[in-house]
């Protein structure tokens, strides 16, 4: 896992912080739901592109997030705002502390099967019990207020918050990662064994990191609750999952930075292929266009779109290998 810092973010936040003075409604409305994608993949990402833990089952965390956070706002008339997303987080984690307890037993194909399987049961908890309110989902009774006379339900005041959530997002798993505990989580992922033999209680480690990715994604429901005052069934479904995990397979594993790259590319392609000006009546069948350029991105940058750099620069400047290999030639003729 890459986490040394990036001079990308500086002015991806920079463009993110102008953007409610240079976008208008749509732009800003379609970033902000972004954004909360992102900070939903780096969730993954630091299951997947670190520990190796390959988690079909992500959407049950984010949805429980968004679930707390409407249940207890009709139960609170005037909830503080660090209530909520403390008890979004905390469910959130506290559902993937029993969920890794039981799934992280099993290992490949098996941990895959076994995350999917309490996915949809928790899905089918929401969508067949009167507590989430059924396939008809619920409606958040009241958004909580920031500070002063700022709440969440200005646009403008909820923009920057969730700004500001993805950044401290990305310095808390960075920092994480560059820590003793995200050292041996990469050890996990390239040789478990041989880090048991060192004596790390490497279940412990992978049960730490499921329940602190799981708190992640509570926190990206949260969120995503806010924004759009409503949460039904389908945040909890098996492509919401599948689709967070496109994300981080498009931006590219292993890097931070590649989460939210992913999670914005897969926005924008979305964002393209239902455009009826560009596609006209085509863009009725989005999903075939979309599936296409996804699999066309990954075929020519198996490493996702955070090589698209490093290739342009070895096509334009040569194969890094090539050049030694010519030096050293040119070398013996001298």
């Amino acid at each position: 896992m890459n986490n040394k810092p990036s001079f990308f973010f500086i002015p991806f936040f920079v463009l993110l912080l102008a953007m409610p003075f240079i976008g208008n409604d749509y732009s800003n409305d379609w970033v902000v739901k972004t954004i909360i994608f992102s900070i939903f993949a780096l969730s993954l990402e630091l299951l997947v592109g670190t520990t190796g833990l390959i988690c079909f089952g992500q959407a049950a965390f984010f949805g429980i997030g968004a679930y707390a956070t409407v249940l207890l706002t009709s139960q609170f008339p005037d909830p503080s705002i660090w209530f909520l997303l403390s008890a979004s987080i905390l469910s959130a984690a506290v559902l993937a502390l029993f969920v890794g307890a039981l799934s992280l037993r099993t290992k490949g194909v098996y941990f895959i099967m076994v995350t999917l399987a309490f996915a949809q049961m928790v899905y089918y908890v929401i969508h067949d019990t009167p507590l989430g309110g059924g396939t008809d989902g619920i409606y958040l009774a009241s958004k909580p207020m920031l500070f002063f006379d700022y709440g969440l339900s200005n646009s403008t005041v909820f923009y920057f918050f969730t700004v500001t959530c993805l950044f401290l997002s990305l310095v808390f798993l960075a920092v994480l990662l560059r820590s003793r505990f995200g050292h041996a989580l990469v050890g996990i992922r390239i040789n478990e064994n041989r880090m048991s033999a060192t004596g790390y209680d490497t279940y412990f480690y992978k049960l730490a990191v499921f329940v602190i990715s799981g708190g992640i994604a509570g926190l990206a429901g949260f969120l995503y609750a806010i924004k759009d005052g409503f949460v039904n069934p389908e945040l909890l479904s098996w492509h919401q999952s599948g689709a967070v995990l496109i994300m981080i397979i498009l931006g590219g594993l292993g890097y931070l930075r590649g989460a939210v790259i992913g999670a914005f590319a897969f926005a924008l392609l979305e964002e393209i292929f239902r455009s009826e000006a560009l596609f006209g009546a085509f863009a009725k069948h989005w999903h075939l266009g979309l599936g296409l350029a996804i699999i066309l991105c990954v075929a020519l940058l198996p490493r996702g779109l955070i090589s698209l750099p490093s290739q342009w620069r070895i096509r334009l400047m040569g194969s890094p290998r090539s050049a030694e290999i010519s030096e050293s030639i040119n070398g013996e003729k001298s």
